[in-house]
This record gives C-alpha cells, sequence and structure tokens, in this order.
C-alpha cells in the first residue's frame, strides 16, 4: 500500500564543499540494456501544437488518464525529454545515446545527434535533458561518461558543440541519479545518485547521493556548497509546485521508495534510514512511502496544477498524488496501471498535455512490438 507522510520535520544542515570523485560499483535497480532498437517511427495520432511553455498561472488544473494517446513507437529506452523553442520535444536514449527530435505537429523522429562517449553499463547512458529557463534552445543533458557522471549543454543547432558545466559526479553500475530541473529560481538542480557506494550520500565531500544546486553556468549559487540536500540513494525525478517547493523522487533499496519534499539543507537520511524512520527528528520524513517496490519503483515526476504525477517502473503504473498546498499530500491513486508496461519520464508539453515514455526494452520489462513509447495525456 502507498503510504502518506506529513510535511518535513525540521532540516538538518549539510555542510559546504565537494570533491570531485569518480567511483564504480556493482548490482542494482536495472539490468543490463536490451537488444538493439528498430527504427523509432510517429504513430498516427498527432502530436500538440508548437509554442513557448507557458508561464506558471496559464498552466492547466490537470490531464486526463482516461484518454493516452500514442505519439511515438520503435525507441530503445527513452530517459530524457525536453521541449525546445517552436515546441519540439528532444527525446534522450539512454543505452544508445541518441538524441532524437520529434516535431511537435507530427511527423517521424530524426537523429539529432549522438553522444559516442556515452557509458552505457548497467543504469549509465544518457539521461536526463532540461532546456534553460531564458532560452530554450539551450539544452542542458546529464549523462555517464568514462571518467563520470556529467552535465553539459549545448545548443540545439550546434548540438556537437558541447560545453561541460558540472562534472565529477560520481558514476557506477547501478544509481547513477540523472534528473535534471531548473528551478523558478532560475537555478539548475540536479539529482544524484550513491553510485552503488551507500555511504557517499552522507559524504559532504561528494556529489554523490545528493540534489545538487548551481547556476547556469554551473557554478555553486552565492559562492557556496553545490549541495542542496544529501541523504538520497537514487534520485530520480525533479519536480516544482507553483510555491517553489521541491519534490523529489527516489528509490528504495528492497522496500521505502519515496516521494520528499526537499528544501535547503536536508538531509533524507539514506544510508542511515529508509521511508518514514526519521531518526529521531535527524532526518526528513517522506511526504509518501511506497513500502513495496512491486507497486513503485518510481522514476520521473511532473505536477500539474495540484496533483504530482509519479511514474512506476517495476509498478507498471502512473501514480496521481495530491498535494495539500503545505509540503504534504494525500493518498496517491493508480492509474494507466499494466496499460503501457514501465513508465520512466514526466515532462509537461507546451500546450499542458503530459508526455511519458515508457522503459519496456531497459532489460526488465515485456516490451510489445511497438516499444519504447511517448504517450500523450491531453489536459483535462
Amino acid at each position: 500500500m502507498a503510504l502518506t507522510r506529513r510535511p518535513p520535520l525540521p532540516r538538518a544542515a549539510v555542510a559546504s564543499g565537494a570533491l570531485l570523485l569518480v567511483l564504480t560499483a556493482c548490482g542494482g535497480d536495472d539490468p543490463a540494456p536490451a537488444a538493439g532498437p528498430d527504427a523509432p517511427t510517429a504513430a498516427p495520432t498527432s502530436a500538440p501544437d508548437g509554442g513557448d511553455a507557458p508561464d506558471g498561472d496559464a498552466a492547466p488544473a490537470q490531464v486526463d488518464p482516461s484518454a493516452p494517446q500514442v505519439l511515438v513507437t520503435g525507441l530503445q529506452v527513452p530517459w530524457g525529454l525536453a521541449f525546445v523553442g517552436g515546441g519540439d520535444a528532444l527525446v534522450a536514449e539512454r543505452d544508445t545515446g541518441r538524441l532524437l527530435r520529434v516535431p511537435a505537429a507530427g511527423g517521424d523522429p530524426v537523429e539529432l545527434t549522438r553522444f559516442d562517449d556515452v557509458d552505457d553499463t548497467g543504469e549509465g547512458g544518457l539521461l536526463g535533458l532540461t532546456t534553460s529557463p531564458t532560452d530554450p534552445d539551450l539544452v542542458y543533458a546529464y549523462y555517464t561518461g568514462p571518467q563520470d557522471n556529467r552535465v553539459v549543454r549545448f545548443r540545439v543547432d550546434s548540438p556537437d558543440d558541447r560545453e561541460p558545466v558540472l562534472t565529477g559526479i560520481p558514476k557506477g553500475r547501478t544509481h547513477n541519479g540523472g534528473r535534471i530541473a531548473f528551478g523558478p529560481d532560475g537555478h539548475l538542480y540536479v539529482g544524484t545518485g550513491d553510485a552503488g557506494q551507500a555511504d557517499l550520500a552522507q559524504d559532504d565531500d561528494s556529489l554523490a547521493g545528493k540534489v545538487l544546486r548551481v547556476t547556469e553556468d554551473g557554478e555553486p549559487v552565492d559562492g557556496g556548497s553545490p549541495v542542496f540536500s544529501k541523504g538520497h540513494r537514487n534520485v530520480q525525478g525533479l519536480s516544482f509546485d507553483d510555491d517553489g517547493r521541491l519534490y523529489a523522487v527516489e528509490f528504495g533499496p528492497d522496500r521505502d521508495d519515496e516521494v520528499n519534499q526537499v528544501s535547503l539543507g536536508d538531509n533524507a537520511g539514506w544510508p542511515e534510514v529508509t521511508g518514514d524512520d526519521d531518526g529521531g527528528g535527524r532526518f526528513l520524513t517522506p511526504v509518501v512511502v511506497w513500502a513495496d517496490p512491486a507497486e513503485a519503483s518510481p522514476s520521473g515526476s511532473a505536477i500539474v496544477g495540484d496533483t504530482l504525477y509519479v511514474a512506476a517502473l517495476r509498478g507498471n503504473r502512473l501514480w496521481a498524488v495530491p498535494l495539500d498546498g503545505a509540503g504534504g499530500a494525500g493518498e496517491p491513486e493508480p492509474v494507466l496501471q499494466g496499460e503501457f508496461g514501465r513508465l520512466r519520464t514526466l515532462v509537461t508539453a507546451p500546450d499542458g498535455s503530459l508526455w511519458i515514455t515508457t522503459s519496456n526494452r531497459d532489460g526488465r520489462g515485456s516490451a510489445a512490438a511497438e516499444d519504447d513509447r511517448i504517450l500523450r495525456l491531453p489536459p483535462g
């Protein structure tokens, strides 16, 4: 069952400083990559209209989970998804390192570039995508390279000219994190994993097992530490509500998948505690805990109106989590249960619809002939 939690207890402080480490480890949540892809194709359903992303006060109140549309088929483990100027979408394939462009008005995806130095071992690869809040054609990408996990940026019209923004994030066979998002403060937030070495999550001199916050250029905010919060096992979702609160979604071990409402200086407790154990008030209390990973194994997230949507991998569903407007949450409700298999990434499109990627060809799913796919939930 999904358990609801109250708003977080007082925060534990995070020391400053971050040592750039490169580590490897074994075992984890996802296995080795599956077989190679068929060419991706666009489904007959039209994609949403183009245009710039709406302002927060113009966002729709909800989306309609009862009318999912299949936009694209034949992808190989799509992980990152972001919208660029004009409304086109960029899609990152984790294992192949391909970056594809999906036209806003429909049509076949085309390869924009390929990250040839991607290390796709285990859970590594080409992961999260986002765009600058001031320039929708300036793209940020998180990926696993030969030495580390890193964030680079490039322009849509010159995708091979990549500038490192944040490097030295420890890598491993498992727990590479990878979700990135710009906050309402204009800063870049980066969700990392513990790289398979749990103690790094509490190590103030490591970038592993953290939510990081840096400027658009990758510098610590106000000259401080890039560590925004620590004690995370493997952050897979980052979403902001209308009041600027950050919700981070992460895998538990063999229990206690979590949604945390995270503020500066928080300590989520891994590996000392999981779930609703707050260590006697020393650690963050999650707003949602799924005790059984078969119901969740949560990945990407997005907030539409007052609902936090969370994609579930092993759970084969989309969770709709009602937010209470004060940092807490009500009882999650499952939607799309068993309809499309493993769900990985959620992004709100410029027209207010919700785009969802499946992850059935990652070695743990049962892939249908048309997998992997991009789905669309229209505005409600």
